[in-house]
């Protein structure tokens, strides 16, 4: 019985992190003119833990900070806010990482704080937009069913609006931490240790063995990833009844 795509993937991330190491002879002979063709300044597995905290840490402050201002916005108090909130999100995600890298850095000094402003700053948009449109998207008659039956508005919200918006805000999520794994190979530059600490380091030394050590286990991290929240999200819209 073949295994499913997204056990391989895992599967094959798993072994490279783990067993890059015996990959040295494949490399050596693909790139003779190079002495340690194996990145070995930190362990692939360290390099991920790092690369895993930094992305959880600027996500997890994404999506406290993105929900609560796409619920603020929907909210008669916040309607009016709606336009800054959009604007503000959206001045996050087009200002390049290196840029609020290199205007984190004075402040906030070298290592993993400035990469998770940045990261932080560029996965807003996603999860502001996804959230939006999973409030908007709730029924008027849901709406009108619910303060029928007595809610008041933050019971309509937790009990009503955000679990019918789950599967759209857990879609911008989805997006937000993928893009966030790739961005967060940009930290290894002010000296955060990540996964694109081989790569910053073979271009610097004209390595290429390190540039595709790196790439393949930022890739498949991010595949296993999408996947992962993939399969939460059709478990999101399955209903109840049929799983």
């Amino acid at each position: 019985m073949r295994a499913p795509a997204g056990e391989t993937v895992a599967l094959l991330f798993t072994a490279l992190l783990f067993g890059m190491p015996a990959l040295a002879p494949v490399f050596r002979w693909g790139f003779p003119a190079i002495d340690s063709p194996v990145f070995i300044r930190a362990s692939f597995f360290a390099l991920f833990l790092s690369h895993l905290e930094l992305v959880a840490a600027g996500s997890v402050a994404a999506i406290l900070i993105g929900v609560a201002l796409a619920v603020f916005a929907t909210r008669t108090v916040g309607r009016d806010f709606r336009p800054i909130v959009n604007t503000l999100a959206t001045i996050g995600q087009t200002f390049p990482p290196a840029a609020v890298l290199a205007l984190a850095v004075p402040a906030l000094g070298f290592g993993s704080r400035p990469t998770i402003v940045a990261l932080f700053l560029y996965g807003l948009l996603p999860i502001v937009e996804n959230t939006l449109a999973g409030i908007d998207g709730v029924s008027p008659a849901v709406r009108d069913a619910a303060q029928g039956m007595g809610l008041s508005a933050w019971q309509m919200l937790r009990d009503v609006e955000l679990p019918l918006a789950a599967p759209a805000i857990l879609a911008g999520v989805r997006v937000s931490v993928t893009i966030a794994i790739g961005t967060a190979t940009i930290g290894s530059t002010v000296g955060a240790l990540t996964l694109g600490t081989p790569i910053i380091d073979g271009l610097a030394a004209n390595k290429l063995p390190f540039v595709i050590e790196g790439a393949v286990l930022v890739a498949l991290f991010a595949i296993v990833t999408d996947m992962l929240f993939a399969r939460l999200e059709r478990r999101l819209r399955v209903p109840t009844s049929e799983r």
